[in-house]
């Protein structure tokens, strides 16, 4: 009888269940999502999960709402098949930038009135990140493929206080 030793040049990994969660500070989390109203379902319960995973569930029904918002919103105007997402937390806030193919119209006039109804779209979301002491805008992407950037930033203190008092514990 011979035996056989099974040799792998892979690395396995460490038992990952008996490592500390993630800090905050490591939260930087990018994905592309197709231009679906489906998507935004989906870009909310990532947030969830990234936050949870992260330590700041605290703050994750304000910051799904603002994910959920950003992301309808960029649905909505999408030019193009996808929508990218970047979730971010530096500094104590919470970032989210959401991008969008619709480029910024060259005629004035449409040029305003689609801004206009980006800013309508945007509604809640400003009042939800006003709510917070956050910032919140839009307005051409600089990054390569054009588009419209949309973002919000959530000082994470201020939406926790925020989310308490919505959920009446405050």
């Amino acid at each position: 009888m011979s035996s056989s030793l099974a040799v792998s040049a892979c690395l396995v990994s460490a038992d990952l269940t008996q490592t500390a969660p993630p800090l905050p500070d490591t939260l930087t989390y990018g994905f592309t999502l197709p231009a679906e109203a489906v998507s935004s379902r989906v870009a909310r319960a990532t947030t969830r999960v990234v936050l949870q995973t992260h330590g700041l569930e605290e703050m994750a029904d304000v910051a799904v709402q603002v994910v959920g918002e950003l992301t309808a919103c960029a649905f909505r105007f999408a030019a193009d098949a996808s929508v990218y997402v970047s979730l971010r937390w530096w500094e104590g806030e919470f970032q989210v930038v959401v991008y969008d193919g619709h480029r910024r119209h060259t005629h004035p006039r449409l040029a305003a009135a689609c801004d206009e109804r980006r800013s309508d779209a945007l509604g809640v979301l400003g009042c939800v990140v006003e709510a917070c002491s956050g910032e919140w805008g839009f307005g051409e992407a600089r990054e390569p493929g054009r588009g419209t950037r949309m973002w919000a930033v959530l000082p994470t203190e201020a939406a926790v206080e925020f989310a308490g008092v919505r959920a009446g514990r405050g």
